[in-house]
């Protein structure tokens, strides 16, 4: 066992912070949440447009005369999708989060 220095009453981690925290409830952040949400807007808009665009119905008729349907992937687009999908998802949730920060938090109140 490795015995090591125990902090005294001046090295006391973490140290006491010297100049006041930044205020977090800014009314601002609520236009900067619905920026985000336009964004998102747009960019699930774009998701379903590129996975629409990567799955294409093949037809082809046989010689005897019947039709034959298989689907094409294509995988740049479905990928592009399920990228633009999380980026709306990181989106959403950052804006839900600067909308809470716009209207709920407060300073706290230091104790002497």
């Amino acid at each position: 066992m490795i015995d090591l220095p125990q902090p005294t009453g001046a090295e006391l981690w973490p140290p006491e912070e010297a100049e006041p925290q930044s205020r977090l409830n800014q009314p601002w952040r609520a236009f900067v949440a619905l920026g985000e949400v336009v964004v998102a807007a747009f960019a699930l808009w774009a998701a379903f447009a590129l996975w629409h665009a990567g799955v294409v119905t093949v037809v082809t008729t046989a010689g005897d005369g019947a039709q034959l349907a298989s689907q094409r992937y294509f995988g740049g687009h479905i990928a592009g999708a399920l990228g633009l999908g999380t980026l709306t998802a990181v989106l959403v949730v950052d804006a839900i989060r600067q909308l809470l920060l716009a209207v709920r938090a407060r300073r706290r109140k230091r104790e002497s």
